[in-house]
């Protein structure tokens, strides 16, 4: 009995080995941080993190769904910049309007995202081309609309992005909550499991039947949701939309999914691994930040920080 236990914990380890990488990663950081400076241990100073981590780990959410079916989503960056241009433009300041644009700009970006995975299904071209055609599309419509922030929000909206619960961000707690769920989702439902089946071997799903069709529209037109959810939370946060807004989430939405064990050719990782890898970006940024580093050098630590875990996973599947 021990040893089947033993074997257990053993799979077990294995199969989410990118976690502990992280989590080990995570520590160190937050070792290194209290010591190099007495405001890094500050309540205020985690709350900060984890308010600035809220729109990187939604739209890190949607991607990491694409990437597990073994695609990806480039147009994330301009879908977030055309919703939270609009979304301020068409709020204007009226109050009564965030309603109705808020369900508009949650609609429009499921949406955006049905189509995107309508193209890869009927273009049969893999999922970079055509997201990042849709990206480019889309970045023309939103400078077409606006070529600078547009319109503005009520001093109400801005609770989305700094009201807190019990002295906790919302967005905070709004982004584990629905981590939790999807993370139940893929875990629990077939359609779930379908996902990691089309990621992991997309003819073998094929000929076995599966609903390919039904998985590309669902993790796509998902990620299209998450793309909204930003994009609302963005503009809550600045109090305004631009044009730009979204564009730097255009690769940095991949980097969590990637340093937490999810593999670029899909069928291998989860959700738990990008909200560590969101804490992970997030708390090495905040670091750097007491440091007082430059936000070039930040993004080059990133890149190197993708390059290593990509070589780590990829040498680990080779193994496989």
């Amino acid at each position: 009995m021990s040893t089947l236990v033993s074997a257990g914990m053993a799979r077990s380890i294995r199969k989410n080995q990118g976690v502990f990488i992280v989590i080990a990663l995570l520590v160190a950081l937050l070792v290194f941080g209290a010591v190099i400076s007495d405001r890094f241990r500050t309540t205020n100073n985690v709350l900060n993190i984890l308010e600035q981590s809220t729109g990187l780990a939604l739209v890190s959410l949607g991607q990491t769904l694409t990437i597990l079916t073994g695609g990806i989503d480039l147009s994330v960056g301009s879908t977030i910049s055309l919703l939270s241009t609009l979304t301020s433009g068409l709020i204007n300041g009226d109050a009564s309007m965030i309603a109705p644009v808020i369900f508009g700009i949650l609609l429009l970006g499921l949406v955006i995202g049905l189509i995107n995975g309508l193209l890869i299904i009927w273009l049969k071209v893999h999922p970079l081309i055509v997201t990042l055609g849709t990206g480019t599309v889309l970045q023309g419509l939103v400078l077409l609309y606006s070529l600078g922030p547009a319109g503005k929000v009520p001093k109400g909206f801005t609770f989305l992005a700094y009201g807190k619960f019990l002295g906790i961000p919302l967005g905070a707690i709004f982004v584990v909550a629905i981590f939790a769920l999807v993370g139940l989702f893929i875990t629990y439902f077939r359609l779930g499991r379908y996902i990691y089946a089309v990621g992991d071997d997309d003819a073998g799903a094929r000929l076995m039947g599966l609903p390919r069709a039904k998985v590309i529209l669902t993790v796509y037109g998902f990620c299209g949701f998450c793309c909204a959810l930003t994009a609302i939370y963005l503009t809550a946060r600045f109090g305004v939309g631009q044009p730009y807004t979204g564009l730097n989430y255009t690769l940095t939405s991949i980097t969590p999914v990637v340093v937490g064990g999810t593999l670029l050719s899909g069928g291998k990782g989860g959700v738990l691994g990008t909200l560590l890898g969101v804490y992970l970006i997030s708390l090495l940024n905040n670091v750097l930040n007491f440091m007082d580093i430059s936000t070039h050098y930040q993004l080059i630590a990133q890149g190197l920080i993708v390059i290593a875990a990509v070589s780590i996973y990829v040498e680990k599947r080779k193994r496989i």
